[in-house]
């Protein structure tokens, strides 16, 4: 059952890397930034988080421009280095959102339903699609995978 609503994110400290390419490579990424935490004496506190620049249908898988974030405890900013890591602070966000269970590869109509949703509850999407993973997929069989999908937004202006 298709069920959004509207929250205000949490300010957070968040460790990145920044990619290009195929989505194929994010669990590989993921290992990458989290070798990269322990590296810099970081710890994770939260849930990862991927945030997409660009959306699968608007270019190729090769341009796909993408982001996978750690939430860490507060650290100062690093700017980002030449394999696209760094760590940021990010502002409390206004997020239209839906959570999805079920496997990676079926979030293709949640998004769409998440999309149709703001647009029909007079919002605009301010910025890139988010993803928050709440399950281990190491852990957790595909079906049961929890993905937390949001859209910044704000009140469309007419």
């Amino acid at each position: 059952m298709f069920q959004a609503t509207i929250k205000n994110t949490e300010p957070e400290t968040v460790a990145f890397i920044h990619m290009h390419g195929p989505y194929t490579q994010i669990p590989e990424t993921f290992g990458t930034l989290y070798g990269w935490l322990e590296s810099q004496g970081l710890t994770a506190t939260g849930m990862p988080h991927t945030v997409y620049r660009t959306m699968p249908d608007e270019v190729s898988k090769t341009q796909a421009d993408w982001e996978l974030q750690a939430p860490v405890s507060d650290a100062p900013d690093v700017q980002e280095n030449v394999s696209g890591l760094g760590v940021r602070h990010l502002a409390s966000t206004e997020v239209a959102f839906v959570m999805h269970r079920g496997s990676y590869d079926s979030v293709g109509p949640t998004y769409e339903q998440l999309m149709h949703w703001i647009a029909a509850n007079g919002l605009e999407i301010t910025g890139p699609a988010e993803e928050v993973y709440f399950s281990d997929p190491a852990e957790v069989p595909p079906d049961e995978y929890l993905t937390e999908i949001r859209f910044p937004v704000r009140t469309a202006q007419h």
